[in-house]
């Protein structure tokens, strides 16, 4: 088991992600197809931190036992099928919204699924999908708080063990694992997610916005 996160982005969820990690003590592979992005990136976050590019088929190397696909659904899809074997054995964290974002008005997967379900199905066998940081922005998650209070992290997946090492870095990062249950659970976390949005481009709700946070009082 390693202590290495690898994260397949280099956008600014990948960089809220990242900080996190780093954060947690962790030590960090961005892999991005923009190699100078990627290399910015880690750059700014320290020597903990490395980077290289990524391209499929792949030849490289995934240096974490969790791997975050900090990209959009349809990039997911994509690299799920692309890295193949190579994710076996991994944890493999989807951050996506499968929402249509030039309406905002629905998800773009099938009534009766979502995003996480679909990259389970497309995965190779051995490879443990985990459905996480959907409803986190990336500006509160670099934060790792709002107001004092740490963030939530709602986790869902099939595998126990899987769900569990993703609880750990959670809790490692200072923020709080929500484990709600199977991988069908990322059905509503995915719906949730398209509400918080719909508020957020709803002129009638100026409040909301892309440093907005959603978190569980107990």
């Amino acid at each position: 088991m390693t202590d290495t996160i690898t994260i397949i982005g280099s956008g600014n969820m990948a960089r809220g992600i990242a900080t996190r990690a780093v954060a947690a003590g962790r030590a960090v592979q961005i892999l991005s197809r923009d190699e100078t992005t990627a290399a910015a990136l880690a750059t700014e976050l320290g020597a903990s931190v490395t980077s290289a590019a990524i391209a499929l088929p792949f030849a490289g190397e995934l240096a974490g036992d969790i791997v975050v696909l900090a990209v959009p659904y349809d990039a997911a899809r994509e690299l799920v099928v692309g890295l193949g074997s190579a994710l076996v054995g991994k944890t493999v964290i989807d951050i996506s919204n499968p929402i249509d974002f030039a309406t905002f008005d629905s998800l773009t997967v099938a009534p009766g699924t979502s995003a996480a379900e679909e990259l389970a199905e497309l995965a190779a066998p051995g490879v443990n999908i985990v459905k996480a940081f959907n409803t986190t922005f990336a500006g509160p998650l670099a934060a790792g708080a709002v107001d004092g209070t740490p963030l939530d992290v709602f986790i869902a997946g099939e595998s126990q063990s899987a769900k569990d090492a993703v609880a750990s870095f959670v809790t490692d990062a200072a923020l709080r694992p929500l484990d709600v249950g199977p991988l069908r659970r990322a059905r509503e976390l995915e719906g949730f997610q398209l509400l918080i949005m719909t508020l957020q481009v709803n002129p009638a709700h100026a409040s909301f916005n892309w440093n907005t946070a959603v978190n569980v009082l107990v």
